[in-house]
């Protein structure tokens, strides 16, 4: 394990700004439509995946807990689109980021702690950890890129990556 300890910040619209879209209702642009009986939360999220020939993957991630300490050794990223994570359930989760530049050290990790109606869209090209959930079976609806082309780097941390705190 590595010697770098990851404290799970609050998810906010401004912290996760480098990295993407915090895809909530809070503080989103509302409209009613149908008539009045439905809100519509409008353009949460720039999706981008039609880079090379891509086109959009709807899918739904089932994601199980990692044995603790979480270790965070491998990250990954995808260059030719966004991808868009929103929980089904209402249970917190995490994300471990990166900047989108060359393969990220454990001290350019940043760490967040979503709640369960907070949903994230990645930038392309961002690094970020595969799916962190706490609970069984925690359900997700992602929005991704299929197609052509290689659209998943993978590394492994530089000094045996980093640890994080629950």
């Amino acid at each position: 394990m590595g010697d770098v300890e990851l404290i799970p910040e609050p998810l906010t619209r401004a912290a996760f700004a480098p990295f993407g879209d915090v895809i909530e209702v809070d503080g989103a642009h509302r409209m009613e439509i149908n008539n009045g009986t439905t809100e519509r939360f409008h353009n949460l999220a720039a999706v981008d995946v039609t880079s090379e020939g891509g086109h959009p993957l709807i899918n739904i991630f089932r994601g199980q807990p990692r044995p603790q300490p979480i270790c965070i050794r491998t990250i990954e990223r995808h260059p030719l689109g966004s991808q868009a994570f929103v929980p089904i359930n209402d249970l917190s989760w995490l994300l471990v980021v990166a900047p989108p530049l060359g393969a990220p050290t454990a001290n350019q990790l940043r760490a967040f702690r979503a709640s369960g109606k907070q949903g994230v869209n990645y930038r392309a090209g961002v690094w970020h950890h595969p799916l962190i959930v706490l609970e069984p079976d925690h359900d997700f609806i992602v929005v991704d890129r299929g197609g052509p082309g290689d659209n998943c780097d993978e590394v492994q941390i530089e000094g045996g990556g980093a640890y994080l705190a629950i």
